[in-house]
């Protein structure tokens, strides 16, 4: 009686591992799948899990070495071509660090949106940064509004007067209008020296007091009367 021990195939002793293989082999044959091939897909597994793209570990140095504008193009970028929810979070960190919170908000919040197995305490971090951005946001908009005017500003004060004897000055700007003299009335009389029978009485007035002069110092005597001696009467030839 055979004992128990390894099986025979064909007559040959195997031992555990090599019915292992056995079975595995069989295994892929069933399928369509030789051993080789199925090698080259565990290796090419792997590599492509090892493997990652280069431009991620550059935009992760350009962001702890400062250079967030370097990083957000290269992220972005990243997103366009992959559309993985997690290059969306790293675009709002670098918006977050460049001061712009209106795009920090947008990614974060996209990024919530999309990804779908984030852990409870991520979820918490990334509303956190939200809620920080919002508040700059706040704060930029305050500063941007006008200065409210006072409830009851100051009045200003009345203009001193001038020193006594000092002409007043207009304020500038200001055009002092002269008043006209008062037109003269319509039916006014006209004065006497300036009608015509004044000066006529005038000029005869004074015509007479020259010839009563004349007469008086003897201009219109006969020249023989001016010739006759004193007490004595001159009578004609």
């Amino acid at each position: 009686m055979t004992s128990l021990g390894s099986p025979r195939v064909r007559g040959l002793r195997l031992d555990g591992r090599a019915l292992a293989a056995l079975v595995m082999a069989v295994s892929l044959v069933t399928v369509g799948i030789t051993p080789e091939r199925a090698y080259a897909a565990k290796g090419k597994s792997k590599t492509a899990k090892e493997q990652k793209d280069p431009r991620e570990m550059e935009a992760r140095q350009a962001f702890a070495a400062g250079n967030y504008k370097d990083a957000l193009d290269i992220y972005t970028t990243l997103y366009a071509e992959k559309l993985h929810p997690t290059f969306l979070r790293n675009v709002g960190r670098c918006y977050q660090n460049l001061a712009d919170p209106e795009h920090a908000i947008s990614s974060f919040r996209e990024y919530l949106r999309k990804a779908k197995d984030i852990s409870v305490d991520e979820r918490e971090e990334v509303e956190g940064y939200i809620k920080e951005m919002e508040d700059l946001e706040k704060k930029n908009a305050a500063a941007a509004a006008p200065p409210e005017p006072p409830a009851n500003p100051p009045q200003p004060l009345p203009p001193a007067a001038p020193p006594a004897g000092e002409p007043v000055a207009p304020p500038p700007g200001l055009v002092m209008q002269q008043s006209a003299p008062p037109p003269a009335p319509a039916n006014a009389p006209t004065p006497v020296y300036k009608k015509a029978w004044f000066w006529a009485v005038v000029g005869g007035v004074v015509v007479a007091a020259t010839v009563g002069g004349l007469w008086a110092g003897g201009v219109f005597k006969a020249k023989n009367q001016n010739n006759c001696p004193a007490g004595t009467t001159c009578g004609g030839p």
